[in-house]
């Protein structure tokens, strides 16, 4: 069953290569600089990870989903891993000329209130680095319990300081 998600100003609906050449473009250095992933080398690389979410999704462990305005415009990416947890993990991130407009919490909250419908899942869980003040403001508009800190450093040394939050509802 595909997952497609409609809200007052958004379409969230399923990755497909339609959306490659979209997504490579906006996921850069600035998107990036607070995630464990760095930007895409090139197109190339870029296919072959998404092809590789979609397999995942057929497999029924991750969603990963595009966010496209009324238009039908690419404006980002919103993802859920481990589906056969009881607290999947949930990860968003929009092109930065749709930043700050409220689509993140519009997304997240349509994703949210889709899985709780589920009725097997008890929280979700949420990483945000601490320098990271859009998205603390996104979450914590959620009923959230604040989690577990850790500070780490990515494969490509960039350092990451993380916590975890606990989405309720």
């Amino acid at each position: 069953m595909a997952v497609k998600l409609l809200t007052e100003r958004l379409i969230i609906q399923e990755l497909n290569e339609t959306y490659f050449e979209a997504y490579h473009k906006a996921f850069t250095e600035e998107i990036t600089a607070f995630q464990w992933p760095d930007p895409f080398k090139d197109i190339a690389s870029a296919k072959g990870t998404l092809a590789s979410f979609i397999a995942e999704m057929k497999k029924g462990n991750m969603l990963e989903l595009v966010i496209l305005n009324k238009a039908n415009d690419f404006i980002g990416s919103l993802e859920v891993f481990s589906l056969d947890s009881d607290t999947p993990e949930l990860g968003i991130w929009l092109k930065t000329s749709s930043q700050g407009l409220g689509y993140g919490y519009e997304a997240l909250r349509a994703i949210v209130d889709y899985l709780k419908g589920k009725d097997k899942y008890r929280y979700f869980n949420y990483e945000v680095d601490i320098r990271n003040t859009g998205s603390i403001k996104l979450v914590e508009k959620f009923n959230v319990v604040t989690s577990t800190y850790q500070e780490c450093e990515t494969a490509s040394k960039k350092r990451l300081c993380l916590q975890a939050y606990h989405i309720l509802n």
